[in-house]
């Protein structure tokens, strides 16, 4: 695993993860998965460890220059130890409801910046001798792509358990540089960042004005003046586009990959265009729910593309541009959304809308890093274009294994921000499609029903396409998810082992002895 740039500072694009930040509103990626058995918490910690130097950022912290004059730097935490990153807390009831409970407190937390921005959460006393798994990455360190492919470096393909080494491998941090060199380079990044950020959106303006002359413009006129009016066409907001506020709530669904690949051949059509219609259909009914107008509108959804060659998951940091698709929500029948959904796809991608988009996002990049500072808090309240963001990552079609401990589920996360108040996170692994919600709990307190939307979408999408679905496998139940209390360390429950019990309603936290494990 490569760890990003030849360099330490965060790009632009990193750095505003940062800026946009704030309480309530965490912007880190995640997942909260599922393992088979249970897993030793000493034996996650040294197995984790023997992975750091396959990532060298997990072991460094975000460090922001004097009077933010240039951009925030990586460096390595002097301070460093793994057992503030991976810890362990234990469910009170052990359902699965309890366990999507945790799942939203630990990922709607923001992390400390003061330490490495990642940890990992064992959970305890899950029903049917399972091991909850909830990481957390934050969003300037990587994008979903790169997100997924840190999982495949910390997780085996084999179920072979590792033998671990008794005493992990000394580490020496190099030494911080000092204030005074520290403030030059700021400014001299300061200087740097703006230039580069000129000379890049100069070079993707040529790249695409070489694009269109060499003939890569290939979208028919009457498909040109029929789509292009909706790109133009103001977002109307749901009742879910409100400012976030916090706490969060999380929603899940799954479906088999084949029923997914079998409406794609039939269609003829793209796996990421299934899903969007999925999504698109379950937000309809949503929608409607609440008393949205459907008629006549559009739902315009913002979809992250990965801008890295050949697909390389290596890279870290942020490198996806974003394409704004605009679908008719009043579409009711299903290979009617779906036509619509391919179509509007093919003609973005045509058109090379990413790349616009992508050449848009340098110009930001351009204002001295100071005011992109103190812009991120007020940004990130403002509306935004679109009504939510939902994006796609393609992970690995076999079994992954902690210490020989098969990853039974791989439920995605992704934060919310400024009014999209819902999102979507995709993730296919292992033969099945993992569909993960986030919602703020005043927006959207009712988030579970997204679940219920999902599954009447995917079947009547299926039989409309006529595919017969997959043989029912064997599950335990996913119980709604009420009020349970769990239990979420903070900073200070682990440093003293006194955990802080939440309500999945986000009511005041309230202490208790009892139930949490301390890492020693």
């Amino acid at each position: 695993m490569q760890h990003g740039r030849n360099q330490n500072h965060l790009s632009w694009t990193d750095a505003a993860f940062l800026y946009l930040e704030r309480e309530g509103v965490p912007l880190h990626i995640g997942a909260a998965n599922l393992l088979e058995g249970v897993v030793s918490l000493a034996d996650c910690i040294r197995f984790v460890e023997s992975k750091l130097p396959l990532v060298p950022r997990y072991r460094q912290r975000i460090v922001a220059p004097p009077f933010n004059i240039g951009l925030p730097t990586w460096e390595f935490d002097p301070d460093f130890d793994i057992r503030n990153h991976i810890w362990e807390v234990t469910l009170k009831h052990g359902t699965d409801a309890e366990f999507k409970a945790v799942a939203g407190e630990i990922l709607g937390t923001l992390m400390d910046r003061q330490r490495p921005l990642w940890d990992i959460v064992l959970v305890r006393g899950l029903k049917g001798d399972r091991t909850g798994f909830i990481a957390r990455l934050h969003h300037c360190l990587a994008d979903g792509m790169a997100g997924t492919g840190l999982m495949n470096v910390i997780l085996d393909a084999s179920p072979a358990v590792p033998a671990l080494a008794k005493k992990p491998r000394r580490f020496r941090v190099p030494p911080p540089a000092d204030p005074w060199t520290s403030l030059l380079g700021g400014w001299v990044n300061s200087y740097d960042n703006v230039i580069k950020q000129v000379l890049k959106a100069q070079s993707d303006a040529l790249n695409i004005a070489e694009t269109i002359v060499n003939g890569g413009w290939t979208v028919p006129i009457d498909k040109l003046a029929r789509l292009l009016p909706e790109l133009a066409t103001p977002t109307e907001a749901l009742h879910f586009n409100v400012t976030c506020r916090g706490p969060q709530k999380i929603a899940w669904a799954k479906i088999p990959l084949a029923d997914i690949k079998a409406i794609k051949d039939a269609q003829k059509c793209s796996v990421n265009d299934v899903a969007l219609a999925l999504v698109t259909s379950t937000i309809r009914l949503y929608a409607a729910l609440h008393g949205n107008r459907i008629k006549g509108r559009l739902l315009r959804i913002m979809v992250p593309v990965n801008l890295r060659s050949n697909g390389n998951t290596g890279e870290l940091g942020n490198v996806v541009s974003m394409i704004p698709v605009a679908i008719p929500l009043d579409i009711r029948n299903p290979r009617t959304l779906l036509a619509a959904v391919h179509e509007r796809m093919e003609f973005l991608k045509s058109a090379h809308v990413a790349e616009l988009v992508s050449l848009t996002s340098v110009l930001p990049g351009i204002l001295p890093s100071p005011l992109q500072a103190l812009a991120g808090p007020i940004a990130s309240q403002l509306p935004t274009p679109f009504n939510l963001v939902c994006t796609n990552v393609p992970g690995p079609q076999f079994p992954l294994y902690l210490m020989g401990h098969r990853m039974l589920t791989w439920y995605p996360y992704v934060p919310i921000s400024g009014d999209t108040a819902v999102n979507c996170a995709i993730v296919s692994y292992d033969g099945t499609v993992y569909f993960g919600f986030t919602g703020d709990a005043h927006a959207a307190p009712d988030l579970a029903r997204l679940e219920k939307f999902m599954k009447s979408s995917a079947e009547e999408l299926g039989k409309a396409a006529g595919v017969q679905p997959s043989p029912k496998q064997r599950v335990r139940p996913e119980v709604r998810t009420a009020a349970v209390p769990v239990v979420v360390p903070t900073e200070t429950s682990r440093r003293t082992a006194v955990p802080v019990v939440h309500s999945a309603a986000g009511l005041s936290p309230k202490p208790r002895k009892e139930v949490l494990t301390k890492v020693a």
